[in-house]
């Protein structure tokens, strides 16, 4: 069937709708549920079976304080573009990959005393 060619709009096209996609509803909505889901990924920490080896072995207590403060090292860490750091209080360190959020190894203030800390690009004051 041939149409002429006008400025007119046809009467007879369909017209085409825009239809949210999946259950989630509208991209909005989508785009909301995955920033919430993304910033909740980044306030959790994790700990490597090395580190969690040095914290059983080492009688390091890890509380729900202590968790929310090495996350909150790693959002500081990640603002300043660091990729290994040196978190640290009076007597703990933890070294933590900040890219993957996990903390590689936790050593106790005495041990602070012998060591030295390398492959670091910052140091994190919890």
């Amino acid at each position: 069937m041939i149409h002429r060619v006008s400025g007119l709009p046809r009467t007879d096209a369909p017209q085409a709708r825009v239809q949210p996609r999946g259950p989630g509803g509208s991209f909005g909505a989508m785009l909301q549920q995955e920033l919430v889901s993304s910033q909740q990924q980044a306030q959790s920490v994790a700990f490597s079976k090395h580190a969690i080896s040095r914290v059983q072995e080492r009688g390091i207590e890890v509380t729900p304080d202590l968790m929310d403060q090495l996350a909150g090292s790693v959002i500081r860490a990640q603002a300043k573009g660091a990729t290994n750091i040196l978190a640290m209080d009076s007597e703990h360190a933890f070294i933590i990959n900040v890219p993957s959020a996990k903390v590689i190894t936790a050593i106790t203030q005495e041990e602070m005393k012998e060591n030295i800390f390398t492959n670091i690009d910052g140091a994190v004051f919890l």
